[in-house]
């Protein structure tokens, strides 16, 4: 910016050329330290992890040695077609938890702090969202830990398998945005934790997360075949144990496109409208 100084009082004012101070990136570095602060809240409250670490081994465990032989015939069968729908499932109820914890962030003012720092207004959503991502790797590597203990094996290669991973965590990273709008909308974090569950619910059982989606009623095929469970587990299937693939990954990508293009910008704007 050029600026008007006088360098002696007695001649005229001359020209300066000093340059403001550059902010280049200055939502990415606020948003990543945002996301650093959302990592240490995490790392000092293990026992909010227990969501993520617990579901899966009573899913599995439930669902396996339970219904396993009467589904598929053998248990192991069933492990194998189970293991990737319960991945996509305990991965996207995963994500609920920003929106309660941003929820309970607002009602306890610490938003209210965020707004008096000279950082962009997005940034914190963006910082937790970003921070958020721990969560969806614990969620990958513990469902496959005890997958493997209980005798899943993947049929691919591992950089397949690691496709499949990254391709659940950016799912779950999209769809985060869904529970961020929520938590902009409702008064308490009770209430984004039930809204979002039935909202998740029916796309985890109405898929072919537990049972092929062709056993599923006629009526309910038409869900079943734009739900986006349904291609994020054909995906994540294909990946780890060689199943046809089709076009179950593009779709899983184009909705992942679509979570953010969609829910991104109103849970901004509903952000602005709160705080």
């Amino acid at each position: 910016m050029s600026t008007l100084v006088r360098t002696d009082p007695t001649t005229s004012p001359v020209l300066s050329t000093t340059a403001p101070n550059p902010r280049p990136f200055r939502l990415v570095r606020h948003s990543l330290a945002l996301a650093k602060r959302s990592l240490i809240k995490t790392w000092r409250t293990p026992e909010a992890l227990i969501d993520v670490t617990l579901q899966p081994v009573l899913f599995l465990i439930i669902f396996v040695y339970i219904f396993g032989g009467a589904v598929a015939g053998s248990t192991h069968d069933y492990l194998q077609f189970l293991l990737p729908g319960i991945l996509a499932q305990t991965i996207a109820t995963g994500s609920i938890a920003i929106g309660v914890n941003l929820n309970t962030d607002i009602s306890k003012g610490i938003f209210d702090r965020f707004r008096s720092l000279p950082i962009p207004r997005s940034a914190p959503l963006v910082g937790a969202v970003l921070g958020d991502v721990v969560r969806y790797v614990i969620v990958t590597v513990s469902t496959l830990a005890i997958g493997y203990l209980m005798g899943f094996r993947i049929d691919t290669d591992p950089l397949r398998a690691i496709a499949g991973c990254l391709l659940a965590v950016l799912f779950a990273l999209c769809l985060s945005w869904l529970p961020v709008l929520v938590s902009m909308k409702v008064r308490t974090p009770g209430a984004v934790q039930g809204l979002m569950f039935a909202l998740i619910m029916p796309l985890s059982f109405a898929s072919n997360v537990f049972v092929g989606a062709d056993t599923l009623p006629g009526w309910m095929q038409a869900f079943v075949d734009v739900n986006p469970m349904t291609h994020l587990v054909a995906s994540v299937r294909g990946l780890f144990l060689g199943t046809p693939l089709g076009s179950h990954v593009w779709w899983t990508l184009a909705w992942c496109a679509g979570f953010v293009a969609v829910f991104m910008p109103l849970a901004l704007r509903a952000y602005r409208k709160r705080i």
